[in-house]
């Protein structure tokens, strides 16, 4: 008995050892929900507030709709698109003059060079009469009061955390169906949709201005 009780410790043994051994590791999902972006899980990877960041080989292979202009339209990157009556036309007519302007950090001249929070200075100002502070965190935290993204409306402000500290760092100018203008610091003052995964993962906020500072 002791002599087929080793037999099958031997055989038990070499079974064993000939199964492949296999690691276990996390994934993480994207998400496209709206949560304040310090409560949301750290993705990983260097971000910018042009939509570039480091990703994963699984989700470089995630196909993203593109067009000349990336998630929008030609009408929309040019923003000749139909108004409405009830579109503030001002805001839409300065904000095109914007587009294309060189992404600059610390300027905020139209045509020559600006950054998001500098654009976004300077538009309050001529369109509205508004004095907004030069720094984007402090435009949501003195300047705004936050709404829902239910609740966005035209002129609105989105801000975003791309630096990865879970700071608000990016601010751009809401329009409608998703749009907004920001100043990105690879193509300079654009429209790009807030849906897009990159947006939509470093979202932080959306806020109406309501105080002069």
């Amino acid at each position: 008995m002791a002599k087929y009780g080793k037999k099958i410790l031997y055989l038990a043994a070499a079974i064993l050892l000939s199964l492949p051994v296999v690691s276990c590791h996390s994934t993480s999902r994207n998400t496209h929900t709206y949560r304040p972006y310090s409560e949301r899980r750290n993705r990983g990877g260097s971000s910018h507030d042009d939509g570039s960041s480091t990703t994963t080989s699984q989700e470089k292979k995630k196909p993203i709709p593109q067009s000349a202009h990336g998630l929008v339209s030609d009408e929309w990157a040019r923003l000749d698109i139909k108004l409405g009556r009830h579109d503030n036309k001002k805001l839409y007519k300065e904000l095109k003059k914007w587009l294309g302007t060189p992404y600059v950090y610390a300027a905020h001249t139209r045509g020559e060079g600006t950054d998001c929070s500098g654009m976004v200075m300077e538009v309050y100002q001529e369109v509205y009469g508004i004095k907004v502070h030069r720094n984007s965190a402090k435009m949501l935290e003195e300047n705004c009061r936050v709404i829902d993204l239910d609740d966005l409306k035209e002129g609105d402000l989105v801000f975003f955390c791309t630096s990865g500290d879970g700071r608000v760092s990016h601010v751009g100018i809401y329009l409608k169906e998703g749009k907004f203008v920001h100043a990105s610091s690879s193509r300079g003052v654009c429209v790009d949709d807030i849906h897009q995964n990159y947006y939509a993962t470093h979202f932080h906020a959306a806020g109406r201005v309501t105080t002069r500072h």
